[in-house]
């Protein structure tokens, strides 16, 4: 059974009698949702979803971020290439006139045209942001954070080259696996001239993916969605691993002419730690000890690497880069 809650009433749906109390205002996934791995609906075929918009999936968990969440939806709904956002709460203790609050601000003040969803997750697991779901009607996603701002041109940039290599995991934000030969291990690093691994702060893909990593794969692909359980960390590494061992390629890298993480944790202090040290990265040797533990997991349950590397960037344009003296401040000379 589906639950939405409005302000002044309730929806409930049955399987087959819908009754109808007021208007809707929030949405909830509780767990006797039908089954999102059920094949008939999750997994369709990929040529009827359209292909001139994408779907944004954003993930939303602390409250402190809720002006900057609201901030980032409208942005995105601006963009004629987005068909709809889902915004993913993941904080299953988030009081119900909190949300309620949200999804009418989500709504009243966002200046697209993009349908706008606030879905209240049935726990705070962080595969939840990979599950299938049917109101996605187009064949690209984009999985997000709650605190990254990108400018719109460099969204449009994201999907085309996604068009181009609709295979491939895209984003401007890319880390990389590594082999430390004196503790012959894995390990989680940046290396400074090639990366396999896009993160989900954004992520660009393929609506099957999602099915991928929440429904197939078998007990293997579940003893590694327990890992991401455990260490409340590491999703984005095991979408790099399925889509690497499905396609034999590494991801792609896109270039944002502005591109704002507010939660990474090398942001000065005025940025506010309601913002910044809410994210996981915020805690940054620990964090990437946790990630390196999570890559070792997930070689060993599948016995194999996967994950493949991937050289360079794409970027907007190449101009000449000379720096020229404009009213005052040194700048490419190529720009007005």
């Amino acid at each position: 059974m589906g639950v939405c809650v409005g302000r002044d009433g309730l929806y409930i749906l049955f399987m087959f009698v819908l009754v109808i109390v007021t208007d809707l205002v929030l949405c909830r996934t509780l767990p006797g949702d039908p089954d999102p791995c059920d094949s008939t609906t999750s997994q369709r075929e990929f040529e009827k979803l359209r292909s001139d918009q994408l779907t944004v999936l954003i993930n939303g968990y602390s409250e402190s971020r809720i002006p900057l969440l609201q901030t980032i939806v409208a942005s995105y709904s601006a963009a004629s290439i987005v068909s709809s956002i889902l915004v993913l709460w993941g904080n299953p203790n988030t009081a119900d006139h909190v949300l309620d609050q949200l999804y009418q601000n989500l709504t009243q003040y966002s200046p697209g045209t993009a349908s706008i969803s606030l879905i209240q997750q049935s726990s705070s697991s962080l595969n939840a942001r990979f599950l299938p779901r049917s109101s996605v009607d187009t064949r690209a996603v984009l999985i997000c954070d709650d605190d990254v701002e990108i400018d719109r041109r460099s969204l449009e940039l994201a999907f085309s080259v996604w068009k181009s290599n609709p295979d491939r995991l895209v984003g401007p934000f890319v880390r990389s696996h590594g082999f430390d030969l004196q503790g012959k291990e894995w390990i989680y690093t940046v290396h400074p001239d090639k990366y396999s691994i896009v993160l989900t702060k954004f992520m660009v893909m393929k609506q099957d993916y999602l099915f991928d990593y929440s429904c197939k794969g078998g007990l293997e692909m579940k003893e590694m969605r327990m890992v991401v359980e455990r260490m409340r960390n590491c999703e984005d590494i095991l979408m790099n691993f399925v889509v690497a061992d499905k396609l034999r390629a590494g991801p792609i890298m896109v270039g944002a002419e502005r591109l704002r993480d507010w939660g990474d944790a090398r942001n000065e202090e005025e940025v506010g730690e309601g913002v910044r040290d809410v994210g996981l990265s915020s805690r940054r040797v620990e964090h990437r000890k946790r990630r390196g533990k999570c890559i070792r997991e997930f070689h060993r349950i599948m016995g194999k690497m996967p994950l493949l590397y991937s050289y360079g960037k794409v970027v907007n344009s190449v101009g000449e880069q000379g720096l020229c003296r404009k009213a005052g401040k040194l700048v490419f000379c190529d720009r007005d």
